[in-house]
C-alpha cells in the first residue's frame, strides 16, 4: 500500500507557503501512520459508533482538501456528504490512502502555483493563506482523532 515515510519534524523556512505545506505534510503523515498497516476490516472499525473509523478520517480529509482547494480557491463546484465519514462503497485502505496522497500532491501543487493572498470564494476575508491554516487545523484535529481510534482498536500508540 502506498504511504509516505515518516516526515521530519517541520523545519522553519522564510517561505511562508512552504512552511504551511511542511506542517500540513507532517500532519498528513501522522494520519497515514495510523492506518497504514491495518486490514480493511480493522480500518472500518468504529469504537461504539461514536468516532469516525480510520478509513473515514482519511476519506474525510481527502474531501476537505478537495472542497477548500478546488472549490474555495479554484471556484469549481464541490459538495459535502455525511457519507464521506463512513464510506460503505467498498473502498479499501489502499483506495483511500492512494486518493489522499493524490489529493495532497494536488493541494501542494495549487498552493505553490499562486500567491497566499489569492482570495477564497467562501468567507469574508479568507484567502489561500487562511485555507492552508484551516487545512492544518482540520488535519491536526483528525490526527488526534486517529490516535484515539487506533489506540482503542488495538492499543497502538505513538506517532
Amino acid at each position: 500500500m502506498p504511504t509516505r515515510d515518516k516526515p521530519e519534524f517541520p523545519a522553519g523556512t522564510p517561505d511562508e507557503t512552504e512552511l504551511y505545506l511542511r506542517w500540513l505534510g507532517y500532519l498528513r503523515g501522522a494520519v497515514l501512520r495510523k492506518i497504514e498497516d491495518l486490514d480493511d476490516d480493522a480500518a472500518h472499525w468504529t469504537p461504539d459508533g461514536r468516532l469516525i473509523p480510520l478509513v473515514g478520517i482519511v476519506n474525510h480529509l481527502t474531501h476537505v482538501e478537495w472542497r477548500w482547494v478546488d472549490g474555495g480557491i479554484r471556484g469549481e463546484e464541490v459538495s459535502r456528504s455525511e457519507e464521506e465519514f463512513r464510506p460503505v462503497d467498498g473502498r479499501t485502505v489502499a483506495d483511500v490512502v492512494a486518493a489522499y496522497l493524490a489529493r495532497a500532491d494536488h493541494t501542494d501543487e495549487v498552493a505553490r502555483s499562486m500567491p497566499l493572498s489569492t482570495p477564497c470564494r467562501w468567507g469574508e476575508g479568507t484567502d489561500l493563506r487562511w485555507v492552508l491554516l484551516h487545512l492544518i487545523n482540520e488535519t491536526a484535529r483528525h490526527a488526534g482523532h486517529a490516535d484515539a481510534t487506533r489506540e482503542m482498536l488495538d492499543g497502538t500508540t505513538g506517532e
